[in-house]
């Protein structure tokens, strides 16, 4: 059984790849996850472009674990040296956008749904949802879903950590900040240059540590990401924007971030433009992760982000793939990530008691 899953994950991922499915316009691949379904003669249901469904003897009395993992992408970098949406095996590896981040994890996540699904003595209940607008942080993803699919306890979400057990996850929050100064016309003197008054904000940003270490995630980690300033050569301008970008650890929620840096930043004005992205963890001592553990799956925390942020219930971060090769040129999955992915989130499973 898990052999033919294994053909069918990797038959319904080369799908995937050859069908576009930029954040919000998934409604192509949440097609061919249906006919996935179908396949299996597994029931299930859409919201909007999120597939979903239950086990088979679903049990209101007992806890229930959430596999979870996105079906949409970011749109391909100019440095692809292949079709991005063409699905090609060459040396092992299937090439194709989408296939390490994250539909490698989310075809393994399906197999090991199905191979579970009618089974009548787990101690506990499962919930998969493919979600959509993973890479956006939409509002109709798996954040929209959390009032629609039963209350989950736990949950796996699936990116790429190499099979190894993410049990921390950086947040996320982007600030937009301004640097006044005095408008004028470059030809005179002016002591008040927005400019030259951003050199010393960034060097603040640049070696301003804040207090807080974690030992999963370690320091937050705050970087300058855009500046923007100036429209012609001969005006200097009234203000300079930046955008930060700041990954938070969790030892502070976001709001306390924003606290800190609208109380210490040098800057006029700095805004963040969410908080909803919050860091995540599970404990160590959680029968999840004790279960990989047991079956030789090391822990670290991630400095990535993923929908685990829209979760309040503790999460595991654990899939097929590499981060590294997320969001580049020429992204693959080896085929053999796959077939070891659906064996240990099946091993894992067996294990487990919640």
């Amino acid at each position: 059984m898990i052999s033919t899953l294994t053909e069918q994950a990797i038959s319904l991922l080369k799908q995937l790849i050859e069908t576009p499915s930029f954040s919000s316009e998934e409604d192509q691949t949440a097609q061919h996850i249906e006919q996935w379904f179908q396949l299996q003669n597994i029931p299930y249901q859409r919201t909007m472009n999120n597939v979903w469904a239950i086990n088979k003897h679903f049990d209101e009395t007992k806890p229930t674990l959430l596999l979870n993992s996105h079906h949409d992408t970011v749109k391909p970098n100019n440095s692809y040296t292949k079709d991005p949406f063409k699905a090609i095996i060459e040396d092992g590896k299937l090439y194709g956008l989408g296939s390490n981040d994250a539909g490698g994890c989310l075809v393994s996540l399906l197999s090991t749904f199905a191979y579970f699904y009618d089974k009548d003595n787990l101690n506990y209940n499962l919930v998969i949802v493919a979600s959509a607008e993973e890479e956006s942080s939409g509002d109709n993803g798996l954040n929209s879903m959390l009032s629609v699919i039963p209350k989950i306890d736990v949950a796996i979400v699936g990116e790429p950590t190499l099979m190894h057990l993410a049990v921390a996850e950086k947040g996320l929050v982007v600030f937009d900040a301004v640097v006044k100064g005095t408008p004028s016309h470059a030809a005179h003197p002016n002591n008040d240059n927005a400019i030259y008054n951003t050199i010393s904000v960034l060097e603040w940003f640049k070696n301003y540590e804040f207090e807080k270490t974690s030992e999963a995630l370690g320091d937050v980690k705050m970087t300058v990401t855009q500046i923007n300033a100036g429209k012609q050569h001969n005006a200097v301008p009234a203000n300079v924007d930046l955008v930060v970008d700041v990954r938070v650890n969790d030892k502070y929620s976001n709001q306390e971030i924003v606290d800190v840096l609208q109380q210490e930043a040098p800057c006029d004005s700095i805004i963040p433009r969410s908080i909803k992205l919050n860091s995540s963890s599970i404990p160590t001592d959680h029968p999840l992760v004790k279960a990989g553990i047991e079956i030789g799956r090391n822990t670290y925390g991630s400095p990535t982000l993923s929908d685990q942020a829209v979760l309040s219930c503790p999460s595991l971060k654990l899939g097929p793939g590499d981060s590294t090769r997320s969001h580049s040129a020429d992204e693959f999955i080896y085929i053999n990530e796959i077939e070891e992915g659906i064996k240990i989130y099946i091993e894992l499973l067996n294990r487990v008691i919640l």
